[in-house]
């Protein structure tokens, strides 16, 4: 969840280490730290809060270091603080560490520690790395650091830099995100994530877990940290751009990564659906036909935002496929008795691929004999290595924490996957199939024509809910699922209390909080349940609950009860899901942004949940 950069070069440090961690700023993070090795030793500076906090202490330092780590900390062992930033020292502050993850015996190792002497000085649970890897350093950090790790249990992206050797970095990886930077003419990276790397390279290796990496100014070797053996990791081109992950004249990322949906969704489809056939081509499914007409359950998995897409696509693929489907939460999967053997699809669904508790799921489903399909928007990233088959989001970078462009493209994705097994199980006639593919291949130029009128008629509406304390959202079907992720949006970056609900729910607990000053957003598209709809939404109105409701442009009924209305073009009813959820991401970025809320980056919020 937090953020690590580290360099080893012919440069500068500081520039590429700070400008690193600005590019993990949406990860989400509490306090900052930078180290790097001068002529007298380590010299550390940290501070609480914004990065920008460590930018003006940096501005005031003068140094030409050439190799040096930085992090970004987002709280989990220890209240957020200067002392509690990275990096972390040991007894004598000639060994530092940056971490990410959480050491799930550090209290053993701390009290055994403090008996042979070691004096901590934070909250945290990282500090006891840079204690124990002193306790085992004997002239050799490499030695050390593999002597340490044996006694570790838990999830780490580690850096360890040592004084005593001033040419290297070690890295360690397990359960936790660390990428490599390689770039011709000298000088090696590290990282949390590719952003950071871009403005550098954009050739990367993705290190596996139990991989440990001697980083120097001319090469980047990895070994097997269990018994010193030289492990080949392969280089992969990122067709990303630094550019890419800049805000183009937008005011927040979150705005325009909604603007980029479209593209997003046409570059997710791109090369996968036949236009004239409505054939949908996935060779990099991992399966075999035969495999996929064995299939008897699917499961869904996934956290979050990435869950409710999962909510969707379970309606998808019952209704095309003709399969029974179960939506689990990541975080609850593994812990009860899962019923899983070589009949069951899992799929696993994340935007950066390193979810904890997503990755988590997916190993036990392969354990347990299941074939493992992930959706996913980033190439090489742990989860789509671990899965037999892998579709790619091709969303592009999504730098704001609350997720928009990923989620769409996610539905685009299961969609494709949800023609593609009809196509080869036979449930989805051709003709079907034809008319299915022309309506998502519409979808995208709909969005993109909509978006500007969307964009200035939510602006204005959002000013009457600046000041709302509660929000209710309704759905029933298959809009149910955009129900709670419009709630999840609002909530996430505006700090309104705001739930989802099914709206047949209503009269089943949430009406008792209806009056004048809870808005109500109701989904009315035009469907089979829409008259059950507005009767839900009926009962709203007969207790004085202010109403807002989302539906079809050729409705004139819907204006005449509620007290405001935003109208939606007609696309096939399959795509339905996507498009409404345009303007709730939008509603909720302009109440959010009305409220001088930080929308890229909400309090106590991470882009990338890599802890569990």
């Amino acid at each position: 969840m937090c953020g690590i950069v580290g360099y080893v070069g012919p440069r500068r440090v500081v520039p590429i280490v700070l400008e690193g961690l600005k590019h993990l700023e949406y990860r989400g993070y509490d306090s900052a730290g930078i180290v790097f090795l001068e002529d007298d030793g380590l010299q550390k500076y940290r501070s609480e809060g914004k990065l920008a906090n460590l930018v003006e202490i940096m501005d005031e330092v003068d140094t030409r270091s050439r190799i040096g780590m930085g992090h970004t900390r987002w709280a989990t062992h220890g209240a957020p603080s200067e002392g509690n930033a990275h990096p972390h020292s040991d007894c004598t502050g000639e060994l530092v560490v940056v971490h990410n993850g959480i050491i799930e015996n550090y209290i053993q190792l701390r009290n055994l520690l403090r008996d042979k002497g070691h004096v901590f000085t934070s909250e945290t649970d990282t500090e006891v790395l840079a204690h124990l890897i002193e306790e085992y350093l004997d002239g050799d950090l490499v030695q050390a650091v593999t002597l340490a790790m044996q006694d570790v249990v838990g999830a780490y992206a580690l850096g360890v830099m040592w004084a005593q050797e001033p040419d290297k970095i070690v890295a360690v990886r397990n359960q936790s995100p660390l990428v490599l930077g390689v770039k011709e003419g000298g000088g090696s990276f590290m990282a949390s994530d590719v952003p950071a790397l871009l403005p550098y390279t954009n050739k990367v290796v993705y290190l596996e877990d139990g991989d440990m990496a001697i980083l120097t100014e001319d090469s980047c070797d990895i070994f097997s940290l269990a018994d010193g053996s030289p492990r080949d990791r392969p280089v992969q081109e990122i067709l990303w751009n630094a550019g890419m992950a800049e805000k183009s004249g937008y005011r927040h990322f979150m705005l325009k990564e909604i603007f980029e949906q479209p593209l997003a969704i046409t570059s997710t489809l791109r090369g996968r659906l036949e236009v004239e056939t409505g054939v949908v081509n996935l060779p990099e499914i991992g399966l075999s036909d035969g495999e996929l007409q064995s299939i008897k359950r699917i499961f869904l998995v996934a956290c979050g935002t990435s869950w409710h897409a999962a909510l969707v696509a379970k309606y998808w693929l019952e209704k095309w496929v003709r399969i029974p489907v179960e939506v689990d939460i990541a975080s609850e999967f593994r812990y009860r008795t899962l019923l899983l053997d070589e009949h069951v699809m899992v799929i696993p669904i994340s935007q950066s691929g390193e979810t904890a508790d997503t990755l988590a799921g997916l190993r036990l489903a392969k354990e347990l004999g299941a074939k493992v399909i992930s959706i996913c928007n980033v190439l090489g990233s742990t989860i789509t290595r671990e899965s037999h088959g892998t579709i790619y989001t091709h969303a592009g970078p999504e730098i704001g924490v609350a997720s928009t462009k990923a989620f769409t493209s996610q539905l685009a994705a299961l969609f494709l996957l949800t023609m593609y097994m009809g196509q080869v199980r036979q449930s989805i006639e051709p003709a079907v199939a034809r008319e299915l593919g022309q309506g998502l291949l519409e979808l995208p130029g709909i969005i993109e024509q909509e978006l500007p009128r969307l964009h200035d008629e939510l602006e204005v509406l959002a000013e009457e809910f600046v000041d709302s304390r509660d929000f209710l959202y309704l759905g029933r079907g298959i809009h149910f699922p955009i129900a709670l992720e419009g709630a999840l949006k609002l909530k996430e970056i505006s700090y309104i209390h705001a739930e989802g609900y099914a709206a047949g729910e209503l009269k089943h607990g949430p009406i008792a909080l209806i009056d004048k000053d809870m808005p109500v957003l109701a989904l009315t598209p035009p469907n089979e349940v829409y008259s059950k709809v507005i009767s839900n939404v009926e009962e709203v109105k007969a207790r004085h609950g202010r109403l807002i409701l989302v539906g079809h442009h050729d409705n004139g009924d819907l204006a005449e009860i509620a007290d405001d209305c935003i109208f939606l073009p007609t696309v096939h009813p399959e795509m339905q899901p996507i498009l409404y959820t345009i303007p709730l991401q939008i509603l909720s970025y302009h109440i959010a942004r009305l409220r001088g809320c930080d929308v890229d980056q909400p309090r106590n919020l991470a882009k990338s949940v890599t802890v569990e």
